[in-house]
């Protein structure tokens, strides 16, 4: 069975998403339960996961027993309020020590700011985390983040909430070519069909949030990123014919035409 394996860890769906911007729990429940993901993130300084007993809980929602959760520093943007975001969301979880480490550059373009991130990362690694890291599409910092000891590198597709789908696929290419750890596309998928692109790419998964949860019917959205992931994958593996330029080729063969 083809897998997802991040950290040691195998997962059936490719499709990663986030427990943001929903109506209430019920509709982040109904929606995730509908995209087939295994793997959920949690805003730690925007989602109630025990800070606060007397406001629901996302975990009765989105029981861990079910879930992976991934407890990421969104609306962080140094290295040190990301490591200490982190370290309570471990107290949080009972030690859990698979995160997603993101350190925004700026509030406008929540461009990853790679300096930090970069800096976070050695120390959250050492520190004993499984970092999944959100990133630039440089292919450069994606190998740096790589031999830092991250498990994932998470390159955008476009900027966080966009919905521009794949912007440059050039650079996706270079660090999935590169990149011996999963490389999963974060931020910028709008619809199933960037999905299906991020794919056939090669990428080991896709995670995202907005583009369910900003739909019109968040549920079928998810329903339709998770054929998106699945047909996507299928594509790849399948290898796709080559193109050909200026060369047509039909598609039933012309030898042994009835009556030639």
């Amino acid at each position: 069975m083809d897998q997802l394996v991040i950290a040691g860890k195998a997962y059936s769906s490719r499709l990663l998403v986030g427990t943001g911007k929903y109506k209430d729990f019920d509709e982040t429940r109904r929606a995730v339960e509908a995209s087939g993901a295994e793997i959920v993130t949690v805003a730690i300084r925007r989602t109630n996961i025990g800070q606060d007993a007397s406001q629901p809980s996302l975990l009765d929602a989105l029981p861990p027993s079910k879930y992976t959760y991934l407890p990421n520093t969104a609306g962080c943007y140094t290295a040190d309020e990301a490591i200490r975001t982190l370290r309570l969301a471990r107290e949080l979880l009972d030690g859990h020590s698979l995160v997603k480490l993101e350190v925004l550059g700026d509030p406008h373009s929540l461009y990853p700011n790679v300096v930090e991130t970069l800096k976070a990362a050695e120390i959250l690694v050492k520190d004993g985390f499984q970092v999944m890291v959100y990133t630039s599409d440089d292919p450069i910092i994606a190998k740096q983040l790589e031999d830092l000891g991250c498990v994932a590198i998470m390159p955008l597709a476009s900027l966080i909430g966009s919905g521009m789908g794949i912007l440059n696929p050039w650079n996706l290419q270079i660090i999935i070519d590169r990149i011996q750890v999963p490389v999963v596309v974060d931020a910028g998928v709008g619809t199933a069909s960037d999905a299906a692109i991020a794919m056939e790419l090669g990428c080991d998964a896709v995670l995202m949030n907005t583009a369910i949860a900003g739909a019109q019917n968040p549920v079928l959205m998810a329903q339709a990123m998770k054929k998106a992931v699945e047909a996507g994958r299928e594509a790849f593996l399948a290898g796709r014919m080559p193109k050909k330029i200026y060369t047509a080729s039909p598609s039933s063969p012309t030898s042994g035409l009835i009556g030639s």
